[in-house]
C-alpha cells in the first residue's frame, strides 16, 4: 500500500476500524488501529495519519486511554463518530485539547433510524432529541458554532437525508 499512496501523492489517510463483515466472507486480521498507524509513520514518513474515535463503543476512560495509544503510535489528528449533544463535545474537547478534530455531525430524521443508532451503536440521546429534520439542523448549527469556538473542523455525514435541504438549512442565514 505505501508504493501505491506515494506514488500518487496521497499525504493523508484515515484509519478506521470497521464492523466485522456479516456474512464473514473476507478475511480477518487480527489488527489493530494502534498497530496499522504505526506502519503507516514507519513505512510513509511525513503522511499524516488521522484515526477514528468512537466515543459510543464502551466507556468513556476506555476511549480516551485508547486515543491516547493513538496519540503514541502517531496519529495526527481524529475523525468522530457524529455527536448528537454538545454537552458530549464539550467534554470530548477537554479529552483531545491541542489536537486537530473533525466533528462528525448526522442527522437522525425517523425513528427506525433512531433504533438503529441506539442499539448498533449504543448511541444516548439528548432528552431535547427530536428524529426530524428540524431538530437536527437545529443541532448542526450548533455544533457548526461550536467548532468555529473552538477553532476545531467539522463534517456532515448526511444519511438518508435530502442533502439539498439539510445543508441549505445549516448555512441559511441565521
Amino acid at each position: 500500500m505505501a508504493e501505491y499512496l506515494i506514488a500518487n501523492q496521497i499525504q493523508e489517510v484515515l484509519e478506521i476500524t470497521g464492523d466485522p463483515p456479516q456474512d464473514m466472507r473476507w478475511k480477518i486480521y487480527p489488527t489493530t488501529s494502534i498497530d496499522v498507524i504505526r506502519k503507516f509513520k514507519a513505512e510513509i514518513p511525513g503522511i499524516k495519519v488521522y484515526a477514528g474515535i468512537d466515543q459510543y463503543r464502551e466507556s468513556m476512560r476506555k476511549e480516551a486511554d485508547y486515543i491516547k495509544r493513538k496519540i503514541q503510535a502517531g496519529a495526527d489528528g481524529f475523525f468522530t463518530q457524529p455527536f448528537f449533544d454538545l454537552r458530549l463535545m464539550e467534554i470530548y474537547t477537554e479529552i483531545l485539547q491541542g489536537q486537530e478534530v473533525y466533528w462528525g455531525i448526522s442527522p437522525v430524521t425517523s425513528e427506525k433510524s433512531l433504533h438503529y443508532w441506539e442499539t448498533k451503536n449504543n448511541v444516548v440521546f439528548p432528552a431535547s432529541f427530536q428524529p426530524n429534520l428540524e431538530w437536527n439542523i437545529a443541532f448542526a448549527r450548533q455544533a457548526l458554532d461550536f467548532t468555529r469556538q473552538t477553532q476545531a473542523n467539522i463534517y456532515f455525514m448526511p444519511i438518508r437525508t435530502n442533502v439539498d435541504q439539510y445543508l441549505q438549512g445549516i448555512f441559511a442565514d441565521k
